[in-house]
């Protein structure tokens, strides 16, 4: 719902007023430095281990935190606290405070950032702003959450004209598959979203409900291939586990979710070009809408303490074209074939697939996860085996921590690699790019931006941080190599033998977590540096080869406020 900044303000103050008074608050886990700090608390030994952490948003009321330890807790008893809940009906009902966020980021340059949830590709400074409340009634929980979002979107240099001709229209291939906006609109962008709700039903280890909350699904903690929190969370109805289902071979944890994906509505750069008298934009149908359902399983072997084996499956079509119990639930029908067959059917939807484990030694300070991933879902077992590369994307991860001469203070360091980017040439030159889609060409993407790896088609990444950790409070530097849309290289450049032009952000950062009064607040400093931005470099006059390409930098500033109400 768009709507004008006089009236986004004036809702945003009179959320925050209604809910100031209440007695007590949760918090959503899908906050990414919460999340980081919960795993890093299971695998010192003060979370609970039956927990996968490869689900989120995890159910705070059912977490089994440590409350009653201040030394490993004492933040987490301002934010559950039930004693300081509102009970009304004799105790049936509680209602509480969730707690207020503010995020804002600065961009000096050109867009960058991923997993920033309903923010947007933005030069300038932006804001998030969410505060609600949280009711339980008996079985029942209502999680109202609101986000306002708002963002100065400033112009900046996108894909150069001056790539005009053959260049334009082989990146119109992409664009054209793929609903990932450059720029959204030439004015201030502001959106109030239902952010991170739900209305569920609780019933021992289940819940049903609907949601429009952000969904994490798999082990990376950088990157997830299917679900993850870049773009805004979707409305969607949810059946899931809210603890894990204890049995006699392990425990098991899952979701299964059916929702609506929104098309953005903005046109990619230079959408009125023609190429040879054709023009290089095709229009997307983005007057129907996406519907998406999906599952993921988990389950964790008895025998094998602290492994974690997954599943996940996402399909998702148009609604004109639904017209079978298969179409609803497709994660059931992966039209497993030769390669040889056409299906139809098949052929409208957009379908991924990946298999998941992590390797996580609570007490002990160390976990190992990957994820591999299959565009298409199409095939057999067979060719999976014969050709582990065709159609794959991967994540790769560990984190260790040491514990130094305090007990309560830890060296950590963490190194994480994904590729969505494909290495076998006819993937490549059939332009069968994760993320994109030949006939759902919004491609696996909400209101612009991906669901999964947030880098987009074609992208390679390798992550790696060292941080010191006492308790709450992080301190680290991080250092980020991110290869863009390698495939879109290879299928332009490779022909014309032109080596040179591979999109790399070289990106070092300095993270801060810690707490303040009652505020808890996260910190990020970036120097992005930019090498041959959106592939673009000038040939030299005297027949140089390697010239200098277009390399442009940007400094990215990230602040997050969260204050605990009492």
């Amino acid at each position: 719902m768009r709507i004008t900044i006089r009236k986004a303000l004036i809702l945003s103050v009179l959320l925050m007023i209604l809910t100031f008074p209440a007695l007590s608050q949760t918090v959503n886990l899908n906050t990414p430095f919460l999340r980081d700090y919960l795993r890093r608390q299971q695998l010192i030994g003060n979370f609970n281990s039956d927990y996968s952490m490869t689900i989120f948003p995890l159910t705070p009321e059912v977490s089994d935190l440590d409350l009653d330890d201040p030394k490993k807790n004492g933040w987490y008893q301002e934010l559950y606290g039930q004693e300081r809940a509102l009970t009304f009906d004799e105790g049936k009902g509680s209602i509480k405070m969730l707690p207020e966020i503010i995020k804002g980021q600065y961009n000096s340059n050109y867009a960058f950032g991923i997993n920033d949830g309903a923010m947007i590709p933005n030069t300038g400074l932006q804001t998030l702003i969410s505060a609600g409340v949280y009711l339980k009634y008996g079985r029942w929980s209502l999680q109202f959450q609101p986000e306002l979002v708002t963002a100065q979107n400033l112009p900046f240099q996108g894909f150069p004209e001056e790539h005009w001709g053959s260049t334009w229209e082989q990146y119109y291939e992409w664009l054209n598959t793929a609903d990932i906006v450059e720029r959204y609109g030439h004015y201030a962008y502001v959106e109030y979203l239902l952010g991170q709700s739900h209305i569920k039903y609780n019933y021992k280890n289940l819940a049903i409900g609907i949601s429009s909350e952000n969904i994490w699904w798999g082990p990376g903690k950088r990157n997830s291939l299917l679900m993850s929190n870049n773009a805004p969370g979707f409305l969607h109805a949810t059946l899931e586990t809210t603890k894990p289902f204890e049995t006699n071979i392990g425990r098991f944890e899952g979701q299964l979710i059916a929702g609506k994906l929104n098309n953005s509505g903005y046109l990619p750069p230079g959408s009125d070009y023609r190429f040879r008298q054709t023009p290089l934009y095709v229009p997307k149908p983005d007057e129907d809408d996406r519907y998406l359902a999906g599952i993921t399983l988990n389950y964790q072997p008895k025998w094998l303490p602290g492994l974690t084996l997954g599943y996940s499956s996402v399909s998702q079509m148009y609604w004109r074209d639904m017209d079978s119990f298969d179409d609803f639930l497709p994660i059931f029908n992966g039209g497993k074939r030769p390669a040889d067959v056409v299906d139809l059917d098949a052929m409208q939807r957009n379908q991924l697939s990946a298999g998941y484990f992590r390797w996580a030694s609570p007490g002990k300070l160390f976990e190992f996860y990957g994820e591999y991933g299959t565009n298409g879902n199409s095939k057999t077992f067979r060719e999976m085996f014969m050709y582990p590369d065709l159609n794959r994307a991967f994540t790769l991860g560990f984190t260790k921590y040491i514990q130094l001469k305090d007990p309560d203070t830890y060296l950590g360091v963490q190194f994480e690699t994904t590729q969505t980017g494909q290495s076998v040439r006819e993937n490549i030159l059939a332009k069968k790019s994760w993320y994109t889609h030949p006939y759902v060409r919004h491609g696996y993407t909400n209101n612009g931006q991906v669901m999964g790896a947030g880098n987009g088609p074609g992208s390679n990444v390798i992550f790696a941080e060292v941080s010191w950790n006492r308790n709450f409070t992080k301190l680290g530097f991080q250092f980020e190599r991110i290869v863009y849309n390698n495939d879109f290289y290879y299928k332009r450049f490779e022909v014309i033998k032109d080596w040179r032009r591979k999109y790399v952000d070289l990106v070092p950062s300095l993270v801060a977590d810690w707490q303040v009064y009652r505020f808890l607040v996260s910190a990020k400093v970036q120097y992005v540096n930019t090498l041959n931005y959106k592939w673009y470099l000038e040939n030299s006059d005297d027949g140089t080869y390697w010239v200098p390409g277009l390399d442009k930098n940007t400094f990215v500033g990230h602040l997050s406020l969260m204050y605990l109400l009492k």
